[in-house]
């Protein structure tokens, strides 16, 4: 069935509400058991009586907070960031994806600089999905991951895919961009950035390729600072940047390692003293004057410089234009500062996001890779790879929607689903459940769809049950999953289990199956 083949259709959209869904009483009897221990510790007039009264209070305080507090989870993020340099794909991701890497990751997010992007490409790129989102949805979709989004501005492409059991928990997806290159008027150089909530929690990347060239450091940091005050998403909450409970600021950022001759970088380098360049890298520098990149983290840097390469070759590009080599290819974050200054180890990988809510829900952010893939040569610049665990309490882990296949299901019958809304949310009656085959590659990618319920919008908890023409049906069996799509939200919000769509007469009788394979699989 064609998307776009549902005909007129008036668009009403439901009021959700904002009711909280925290215990207050466990969270006011908690307080008030700190509170004691504060009154007594004022009140104590000898140590030991002190010492046994804390004691004792602050068992309770403890044993109240095991109590209530829901289980904290761990999740693996593998980000990538790469200046491809017009060059196609290479035929072979996996390396670059690790995989096998244990723990299994749960979030892919890859930032491209320099997609080929001349105009007769560009535009054919819109219209179908760009060779280098077709090579990583082919490696990825066999393994149950979906893209979830993507956003592009010329030569910027980010990309972000999740696990399929994920999928229901991401939302408010939005995207923006900014032009820095030719005066702001030209996308050559700027920012494409992504936004959206995961399990609860705020969460934002920005995807950047910053003014090339030694002496443009100052404007380096002039454009990002100008694209962190800029930039807007269409959202109630968490509308800029930094508003954000995480960010990761990453790409082509093209600072340079300054005052030291050539001869001195391919020495610290090839003797694998990296540190002794650390002290001139730009960016380290900047760190230093400006306020608010302290805010922002990165590991040591601990692998080659990344810029300048011949292709297809480990070694640096030393020829005309003597380029020295350069960290210009980075992967940054920063969480929501806490609302109180405080001192923080430099050195510490690891942060705590703070705010007035977040005693409740934590999220600490530990990176526990950042390097470089040496393999790849089909750019001038070596792709940089960085790992993180996120550790966070989650604010829901039930799905908004819950969809689910009734009945048998072939295609010489008509079929029927059901769908139930299972807490408020802004639905709409352009939102519409897709049937996937298991290892679908995005939320488009669908065998077929029906329009939810068009006349009027459910009640939470109603049972809505929807038929599905049997010529929209799938042939041939196989494993199928149904997945409903909040038009709102820009994601699968519920997704069922994974069903079996029964082989139909109709695929033998067409010839599209011998007669004698399909009766042994019946």
């Amino acid at each position: 069935m064609d998307f776009l083949s549902g005909g007129d259709r008036l668009r009403s959209d439901s009021v959700a509400s904002s009711a909280s869904t925290s215990s207050s009483s466990s969270r006011m009897l908690l307080r008030q058991r700190l509170a004691q221990l504060l009154s007594r510790i004022d009140d104590m007039s000898s140590e030991d009586e002190a010492s046994e009264e804390m004691s004792r209070t602050l068992d309770d305080a403890f044993q109240l907070c095991s109590r209530f507090a829901p289980p904290t989870h761990t999740f693996r993020l593998h980000m990538v960031t790469w200046n491809v340099a017009t060059a196609e794909p290479p035929d072979d991701v996996t390396s670059l994806l690790q995989l096998d890497i244990q723990p299994p990751t749960d979030i892919y997010v890859i930032g491209l600089q320099e997609v080929c992007a001349t105009p007769v490409r560009f535009i054919s790129d819109l219209i179908v999905e760009d060779s280098w989102s077709h090579v990583f949805m082919d490696t990825l979709a066999p393994r149950s991951f979906v893209k979830v989004t993507s956003v592009r501005m010329q030569g910027l492409l980010l990309l972000v895919f999740a696990k399929q059991s994920h999928l229901p928990y991401i939302r408010d997806i939005r995207s923006t961009y900014t032009r820095t290159g030719i005066f702001g008027y030209w996308g050559n150089k700027g920012a494409v950035s992504m936004r959206f909530s995961f399990y609860g929690h705020k969460v934002c990347f920005v995807n950047c390729h910053l003014a090339a060239h030694m002496g443009n450091a100052l404007q380096r940091v002039d454009e990002f600072e100008h694209i962190l005050e800029t930039q807007e998403f269409d959202t109630a909450d968490a509308r800029r940047v930094l508003d954000h409970k995480l960010v990761f600021w990453f790409g082509d950022l093209n600072f340079r390692i300054a005052d030291h001759g050539l001869h001195f970088l391919r020495s610290s380098i090839n003797s694998g003293r990296l540190n002794l360049l650390w002290s001139k890298d730009q960016l380290l520098t900047m760190k230093k004057k400006e306020a608010f990149l302290q805010e922002f983290e990165e590991g040591p840097l601990d692998f080659k410089p990344t810029y300048k390469f011949s292709r297809n070759s480990d070694a640096y590009d030393l020829g005309g234009k003597k380029r020295k080599p350069a960290w210009t290819d980075r992967i940054l974050w920063r969480v929501k500062p806490k609302n109180s200054a405080s001192e923080d180890d430099d050195n510490d990988k690891t942060s705590a996001a703070m705010d007035d809510s977040l005693d409740e829900y934590p999220l600490v952010v530990n990176q526990d890779k950042y390097t470089s893939d040496m393999s790849y040569g089909v750019s001038d610049h070596k792709p940089v790879i960085a790992i993180f665990s996120l550790e966070l309490r989650k604010h829901f882990d039930t799905p908004l929607v819950h969809v689910s296949p009734e009945g048998v299901w072939s295609a010489d019958q008509d079929a029927l689903l059901n769908y139930t809304v299972q807490q408020d949310f802004l639905s709409s009656t352009w939102d519409w459940i897709g049937l996937y085959k298991v290892g679908f590659k995005s939320s488009s990618d669908y065998e077929t769809f029906v329009w939810v319920r068009e006349d009027e919008l459910p009640e939470i908890d109603e049972a809505i049950q929807i038929s599905v023409d049997k010529d929209d049906i799938p042939l041939l069996g196989g494993q199928y999953v149904l997945g409903y799509y909040s038009t709102n939200m820009q994601n699968i919000i519920g997704l069922s289990a994974n069903f079996q769509i029964l082989e139909s007469k109709r695929a033998v009788m067409e010839g599209l199956v011998p007669d004698n394979i399909s009766r042994l699989t019946k």
